[in-house]
């Protein structure tokens, strides 16, 4: 999930948001805090050093989180998504260029690096199987990622020169793609075309404009980017009002835009009857992302399950928590060992 280059917004705030009028919401509606890990630390990569945390009982079966973006961080895939940890040592990282990950020269980030990043990630933080879930673009990466591993090679546009890739030799041992990212460029156009549709539609317009007009910026500046956060991702959602449950994240706008770059005309459909490992695929219906690329990805994998989910956007973990966890968790528990 990304809102676009550059915007940048709390990861808390300590006011309420406003209600559609511009006035302070009552009762307050933040995003549920998210508690503390069980630990945390940083895997190096090349000269980056990765972020992780840990949630869930120390020595259970490991599930390895890809939040999306790219550019962003995996805050705001919590709290929902602790839900994985209630049975599963569940470890989130900061893919490169974003939240604790961040770094200051300005290599190019391409799809490959982060490829490359993960399998840092995976052999210093998974000794078992390695059960990936990923969502958004998180759920593109563990596709590139598990094509890599089985020999399926693509391009890399605008690769640095003397870009040097270690093939990945250690495949997945399952999938689970919660909304994954359009897997070629023509759905991309879809769904950009789609959200900025909605973006742009006259009941987001309008709270826009009472934004605007409130003059909540003077008075409750914290307020204000709460709430022009909820807007900027009003079209992600089947009920935008939900985005006040979703917490407020970063997105770093040339990491974002460098790795859809590093992609070119993509289209991964035709190479993913070469993932070989149990994958469930699950999508919201009024997901702007196009449901016919999920549908076409799980009819490609070999045994893939597609679970679509009613009156849900691309943020099922804040608007139908319950249907996802009801697919999510049955499949975790067939896979993960």
């Amino acid at each position: 999930m990304s809102v676009g280059g550059g915007l940048r917004v709390p990861i808390r705030s300590p006011r309420p948001p406003v209600d559609a009028t511009g006035a302070p919401g009552d009762p307050p509606r933040m995003p549920p805090a998210i508690p503390a890990p069980r630990e945390s630390g940083t895997v190096p990569a090349g000269d980056v050093p990765l972020y992780w945390a840990a949630w869930g009982p120390s020595g259970a079966p490991r599930l390895l989180v890809l939040h999306g973006g790219p550019g962003a961080h995996h805050d705001y895939l919590l709290p929902q998504l602790l839900r994985l940890a209630e049975r599963h040592d569940a470890r989130f990282y900061d893919q490169r260029g974003g939240g604790r990950s961040k770094f200051d020269n300005l290599a190019t980030v391409t799809w490959r690096t982060q490829v490359d990043d993960l399998a840092h990630v995976a052999d210093a933080l998974v000794d078992g199987p390695l059960h990936l879930v990923g969502y958004s673009w998180g759920g593109l990466l563990a596709i590139l990622y598990a094509l890599d591993a089985a020999g399926v090679h693509l391009p890399v546009v605008g690769a640095p020169l003397g870009d040097v890739h270690r093939p990945v030799t250690r495949a997945p041992a399952s999938l689970t793609l919660i909304d994954p990212a359009p897997l070629n460029r023509a759905h991309r156009r879809t769904f950009e075309d789609e959200f900025a549709r909605r973006q742009q539609s006259p009941a987001v317009q309008a709270l826009r404009a009472e934004l605007a007009a409130s003059g909540l910026r003077e008075r409750d500046p914290e307020a204000h980017r709460q709430r022009a956060f909820e807007l900027s991702v009003a079209g992600y959602f089947h009920d935008p009002a939900r985005a006040h449950d979703l917490t407020p994240f970063r997105v770093t706008g040339r990491v974002q835009q460098s790795v859809w770059e590093s992609l070119g005309d993509f289209d991964l459909l035709p190479h993913l009857g070469a993932i070989a490992c149990p994958t469930l695929i699950v999508h919201g219906r009024e997901d702007p992302i196009p449901l016919a690329s999920s549908e076409a990805a799980a009819a490609a994998i070999p045994g893939a399950r597609l679970a679509v989910l009613d009156a849900c956007g691309h943020v099922p973990y804040v608007e139908q928590p319950d249907a996802l966890f009801a697919a999510v968790l049955p499949f975790l528990a067939d896979v993960v060992r």
